[in-house]
């Protein structure tokens, strides 16, 4: 299936909202220092253990708004990155959206990518369609939406950053006046699981108390290049599992075929857990799942089937769930391998048989999971297969009492799946305001497939609705080398900004 171009999409009528004319006007005057704003902002290194650089990035962010005239201030916990927070009060406004996004990044493996990750490059069209590297614009120069700005969080999520701020560039030259109280909210450790995102909800709640709605400016638009919306997040946990054969290396021509292998006992747990067609066989797995509402299956029906599409575009002969689509299989709890280690390869493979196996189960949890019961599930399979359990390394006496010992190491960080009411007041009028926009070519999911701590604060501590709010390419190689973000999805999130900071304030009666 043919991806067309977002913005082709969106009905001609959004065009003719002031708030989209201001955003189409300032992107046509001022578009080649937009990007150089966004390739400045991607020079600073963001790994949230890199805290000199991520408080370099913290002090920017916080100075980019502070000159657009909003109160900046930095909220800081020792040994932490800043929460980069700030507001804008509108006389008389009676909502107040808090825009959230993050400003660290996944670590860089140099060896992967075809540029340096922090000295963002240009490109006349995607690398996996024959890109290549071309000049930056100069003022006044024309800018094709397919080109692609390289670099690392260039996606995830720098763009919405630089999205904001265009928006209220373009509205103050357009005299244009905010409609609503405006709160930003930048996390500075969101790749490394907000670890502090509790304490300083917690800390600084007196903020956050009179935020009507969240906007989770995280992630990509629907494959298709619709404009999507979502109304959760998949709560996330995992175990690392470590099984045990000889207790030194064995030359495998003198101890194959009588030595234990771990590479293949392990093997054959895992295939235990997981039918070839994708279903979990480990008992009640799927006996917490809380089901969807009337309300969010329609909109489930509604969204575009993607799924022939993505497997042409992945190389996917076929997938699992006998049938089931891909959104529909985003409602289920996931079971997968996300890494797995025994000896060698290549050409640093031995004849050995190895002492041990190591894999690393990652579980997506979805509403009415609890991430310590689904783990405790996994561990009650593990001795259904006849395994022992430790938790950490056998002794001798325990080697040699059971004959298959595995270690687990459980997730301590995990979270459970989060789900917000579409249908209630303080969403809907979002959902119309954005319709006004989109007409009917945005989808609205019930979850997204990722997991973010920052839903679960906000709905645990906070007590306050949030949407996904997604505007870059799903082609954008977040987390992985090469990242990027297609244009087009730049000047439409600049847009879409420039929208839902104007929201009519009697929009939820429409």
């Amino acid at each position: 299936m043919k991806v067309i171009c977002l913005l082709l999409l969106l009905p001609l009528f959004s065009f003719a909202q002031p708030s989209v004319k201001a955003s189409r006007e300032w992107i046509k005057k001022d578009g080649a220092n937009i990007l150089t704003e966004l390739k400045e902002l991607i020079s600073i290194p963001n790994h949230a253990s890199d805290l000199p650089n991520i408080q370099r990035n913290a002090e920017k962010i916080k100075k980019l708004f502070g000159d657009r005239g909003f109160e900046m201030q930095l909220l800081q916990e020792p040994g932490a990155p800043p929460i980069v927070y700030g507001e804008h009060k509108v006389k008389g406004a009676t909502r107040t959206l808090c825009f959230y996004a993050h400003y660290d990044g996944q670590p860089v493996d140099p060896s992967l990518w075809k540029l340096d990750a922090f000295n963002a490059e240009l490109y006349d069209q995607a690398m996996y369609k024959g890109g290549k590297a071309i000049p930056m614009p100069k003022a006044g120069e024309p800018i094709n939406e397919e080109w692609r700005l390289y670099g690392r969080s260039a996606s995830d999520d720098k763009a919405p950053i630089v999205a904001m701020m265009a928006a209220i560039d373009a509205l103050k030259a357009s005299k244009i006046g905010l409609t609503s109280n405006i709160k930003l909210f930048f996390d500075g450790e969101e790749e490394s699981s907000s670890p502090h995102i509790e304490t300083y909800m917690t800390k600084y709640g007196d903020l956050f108390k009179d935020i009507s709605v969240w906007l989770l400016c995280d992630g990509a638009v629907y494959q298709t290049g619709d404009p999507s919306f979502k109304f959760g997040g998949r709560g996330i946990t995992g175990v690392q599992l470590t099984v045990y054969g000889p207790s030194r290396p064995l030359h495998s021509g003198h101890y194959g075929n009588w030595a234990p292998v771990p590479g293949q006992m392990l093997a054959r747990l895992l295939t235990s857990m997981k039918a070839e067609d994708g279903t979990v066989l480990i008992d009640g797995y799927y006996d917490s799942v809380e089901p969807i509402s009337d309300f969010e299956k329609r909109q489930l029906a509604n969204a575009p089937n993607i799924d022939e599409q993505m497997k042409e575009e992945l190389g996917l002969g076929f997938t699992e769930g006998n049938g089931q689509s891909l959104n529909e299989r985003l409602l289920l709890p996931s079971l997968t391998i996300r890494g797995m280690a025994s000896g060698s390869v290549g050409d640093k493979a031995r004849n050995v048989i190895p002492t041990i196996a190591i894999a690393e189960l990652g579980m997506r949890l979805v509403k009415g999971n609890d991430p310590e019961k689904m783990m405790d599930l996994v561990e009650a399979h593990i001795r259904k297969e006849g395994w022992h359990i430790v938790y950490d390394e056998p002794d001798h006496e325990t080697r040699m009492k059971y004959p298959k010992i595995v270690k687990v190491v459980r997730d301590k960080d995990g979270f459970p799946a989060i789900k917000v009411n579409m249908d209630q007041p303080e969403i809907m009028s979002v959902i119309n305001g954005v319709k006004s926009f989109t007409g009917d070519k945005a989808v609205f999911l019930p979850s997204s497939g990722g997991s973010n701590r920052v839903n679960n604060a906000i709905y645990d501590v906070l007590k306050t609705p949030a949407i996904s709010v997604n505007m870059v390419n799903h082609d954008n190689n977040q987390h992985a080398e090469n990242e990027n973000v297609r244009i087009g999805n730049l000047w439409y999130g600049i847009d879409l900004m420039s929208v839902l900071m104007t929201l009519p304030n009697d929009i939820s009666k429409k």
